[in-house]
């Protein structure tokens, strides 16, 4: 198929916008002609997405706004196991501390959103101490249902549950962090675990961190890709299970 030259010439600048930012809205500043380019015309949107595919990623449109979203395993434009390790756990981390920490981030992301109601989002903000807390009472609460489940006998785990939960281990990656250092934002301390998670996602521009005020909220771009992307009945429910919880 022959496509235009500023048909074409429109497609690469709303790419190569999209590599810099990370996202294209109809409310940045000098770029509304690309916008308008991409969702009024669908010549533009196929070629924009196409090239995507070639850079193994994916393009997604959530209200009015135009998201760059790298394939899980994109090692350039996204982030390997390796390199989350780095960012997020202490050196030398195991995976166990790995674990840990995307069970911190699926913790925090629950408590945010419910999936229910008109809107996915059931909060405005989260305290660090909070989000402390509620890690610990989880990381208790599966333990137990890990054990009981062990004890019965029965083989009755999910699939989730055999080939990515350990309760045990991440329990005790959680308990062997310090938690009497107030205000540490040492990586070997519960507060200061946390709070580099948090802003790791800040930087990722999924919440707003303010350390000052140990105040965690999202961003418009976390409340779409929650609201349109993950969450619906099935995948709550999931991430409930995996938190050791049920709900109706």
């Amino acid at each position: 198929m022959a496509y235009e030259a500023e048909m074409i010439t429109y497609s690469q600048k709303i790419f190569y916008y999209l590599l810099c930012h990370g996202a294209l809205s109809d409310l940045d500043a000098g770029v509304n002609d690309l916008y308008r380019a991409y969702v009024e015309h669908e010549e533009v949107m196929n070629l924009v997405k196409n090239q995507a595919e070639i850079a193994d990623c994916k393009i997604e449109r959530y209200g009015t706004t135009i998201y760059l979203m790298p394939d899980i395993d994109n090692k350039y434009l996204g982030f390997t196991k390796a390199d989350l390790k780095k960012e997020l756990c202490k050196p030398n981390a195991t995976d166990r501390d790995y674990y840990l920490a995307q069970f911190v981030i699926l913790t925090l992301l629950a408590e945010f959103y419910d999936g229910q109601g008109s809107t996915s989002r059931s909060r405005e903000f989260l305290k660090l101490g909070e989000l402390q807390n509620i890690v610990s009472e989880r990381l208790k609460a599966g333990l137990a249902l890990e054990q009981e489940r062990e004890q019965d006998g029965t083989n009755l785990y999910t699939e989730m549950y055999e080939t990515v939960l350990d309760y045990k281990s991440m329990s005790e990656a959680y308990e062997s962090l310090k938690s009497v250092e107030a205000g540490s934002r040492s990586k070997y301390t519960k507060e200061g675990y946390v709070s580099i998670i948090c802003n790791f996602l800040d930087r990722q521009g999924l919440i707003i961190f303010i350390p000052e005020d140990e105040m965690i909220k999202t961003t418009a771009k976390l409340d779409n890709i929650m609201e349109y992307k993950i969450l619906n009945k099935e995948n709550y429910a999931r991430i409930m299970e995996t938190l050791g919880e049920t709900h109706e």
